[in-house]
């Protein structure tokens, strides 16, 4: 008997920048859009398309290397337009650099995210789907004089769950991946607002190899370093501009990539990009004795406090690097 492999329900999509997004979902309110809620406000790439749970790395790595080729640009919405008599759809019309946006969207729309389309490729952002055809000309109407600039400058990928909710499982800025090399061996630092869920599940494994739990963490960033397409590490941290101050919530290498310089290249570029969002002073928490107490020092980084029994009974060290210009 043969096993069905899973599939995942997923589409890429450009979601709209706040405030934006906010005044675009007040549209779609006064319109009744159904999706609101369900849908964040998006510009379409990719329909929803089946992929199995085996390729979803490979949808992840299409996203990735058709931002890697892409630059930021900016486009206007608006104004109004409708697709009735074909379809009841109100939305705003897309206009500006249309060809980095086409491009992008031919990168991206290739195996496995291709499908068969019943309609041809028209940029746009609904603000409602079946609206009731003697609304549409008073809707187009109100909303004639509605424009607004808007700048991209990443793509996410989307995921389908419970009560047809859709949300992103994984971005990738519009910049190509930094290649380090240390010893004849190159390796692809790459930046996103979140892990994808391959670089999660793979996190998880390697903590859980640790028998160690340091939370979920906040992810404000996510740094992924990769060599010869395979997952070798990641940092994840935020930065408080306000307080001058960035976090290192989770570092991890995977085991057979040790002493080749990966976790220092993923501090460096963590604390790089933290420094370029007002951050003047890191800190971060690890087990006292542990391999990353020696990892810290060795770059820099000085104790603060020690945390007595601070997780599971297990002493921890504080260790901060530079000092916050607020404290």
């Amino acid at each position: 008997m043969v096993t069905a492999v899973p599939k995942a329900r997923v589409g890429v999509a450009l979601l709209l920048p706040q405030p934006v997004a906010t005044e675009v979902d007040g549209m779609r309110r006064a319109l009744g859009d159904g999706a609101l809620g369900r849908i964040p406000a998006h510009i379409t790439l990719v329909p929803p398309v089946n992929v199995r749970q085996d390729r979803l790395e490979d949808a992840f790595a299409r996203l990735r290397d058709a931002a890697a080729v892409t630059r930021p640009f900016r486009v206007t919405l608006g104004p109004p337009a409708t697709f009735h008599p074909v379809n009841p759809v109100v939305y705003l019309a897309v206009d500006g650099e249309l060809g980095a946006l086409h491009d992008l969207r031919d990168r991206v729309f290739r195996e496995p995210l291709a499908r068969e389309l019943t309609w041809p490729f028209v940029p746009h952002v609904t603000l409602a789907d079946e609206l009731a055809p003697d609304r549409i000309p008073p809707a187009l109407a109100a909303l004639a004089d509605y424009r607004v600039d808007v700048s991209f400058d990443r793509v996410h990928l989307l995921e389908e769950g419970e009560g047809r909710t859709w949300a992103p499982t994984a971005d990738a800025p519009f910049s190509a991946p930094a290649v380090v090399a240390r010893g004849g061996l190159p390796l692809e630092l790459s930046f996103a607002q979140r892990l994808d869920p391959t670089a999660a599940a793979w996190l998880d494994d390697q903590w859980h190899r640790l028998d160690d739990d340091f939370g979920p963490g906040r992810l404000p960033v996510a740094v992924t370093a990769r060599r010869d397409g395979r997952l070798v590490g990641v940092a994840v941290g935020w930065v408080e501009p306000a307080a001058g101050m960035a976090y290192v919530s989770q570092l991890m290498v995977d085991a057979g990539e040790r002493r080749q310089g990966i976790g220092s290249h993923l501090l460096a570029a963590f604390e790089s990009w933290a420094a370029g969002r007002g951050a003047d002073a890191f800190r971060v928490r690890t087990a006292a004795g542990d391999p990353a107490e020696r990892f810290y020092r060795e770059r820099g980084w000085v104790e603060e406090l020690r945390l007595p029994e601070h997780r599971r009974g297990d002493d921890f060290v504080q260790f901060r690097r530079g000092s916050a210009q607020s404290e």
